[in-house]
């Protein structure tokens, strides 16, 4: 059974693992100099539920709330082949965790990691901070900070779980090989239209 196929509910994701916070939210002290949180997008299930990839994101994010109270929070992720958009599953389920409404919002426009790394630094740079808590997958988080770096924000990885966070071997090891290969592409990308990125971003 592949990880799509797996039964894994948004309470189990969020709770049945200890994250590993630790002392990653001490970096971000004091308040002036708060981040924020960007969560990262994964696909909806057929029945408008979160996929396992999807309910652990939530889940760090989740934990990164907790952490960090004050932070504003961009839930990233546009309609992928099912409805409804990534971000709004994240922000619904923020919310009935008790995430006040008022720290959330919604990019539900991007439909890749290069799409959602921009509408992050531009969410960054309209709230006029300079760094960012990226919540995602351990695979993922590495080729997300890299992109971010190439554009000038300052980030570090949110709360992971232990281990392979939930995922099978085998998924995992498919998702490494894909971030091996999505690194250097989507990089050489960025760093080829550079400027009209910042441009983009700076308004």
């Amino acid at each position: 059974m592949t990880e799509a196929a797996t039964s894994t509910t948004l309470s189990e994701a969020a709770g049945s693992q200890r994250w590993q916070a630790g002392p990653w939210c001490a970096m971000f002290r004091p308040v002036e100099d708060a981040p924020a949180i960007v969560i990262f997008g994964a696909a909806v299930r057929a029945d408008g539920r979160p996929s396992p990839a999807l309910a652990r994101r939530i889940g760090y994010g989740l934990e990164a709330a907790a952490d960090i109270g004050h932070a504003p929070i961009l839930c990233s992720g546009a309609i992928g082949r099912h409805g409804p958009s990534e971000a709004s599953v994240m922000a619904a389920a923020l919310k009935a965790r008790g995430v006040e409404p008022a720290r959330i919002v919604l990019d539900e426009d991007s439909r890749d990691t290069l799409q959602s790394v921009i509408a992050a630094a531009r969410f960054l740079k309209a709230r006029g901070l300079s760094r960012c808590i990226v919540c995602s997958d351990g695979y993922h988080i590495p080729r997300i900070r890299l992109l971010l770096g190439a554009l000038g924000v300052a980030t570090t990885p949110g709360p992971l779980a232990p281990g392979r966070g939930g995922t099978r071997l085998r998924h995992r090891l498919k998702m490494t090989l894909r971030e091996a290969v999505a690194i250097p592409y989507d990089l050489g990308i960025v760093l080829a239209r550079r400027r009209g990125f910042l441009q983009a971003i700076h308004g």
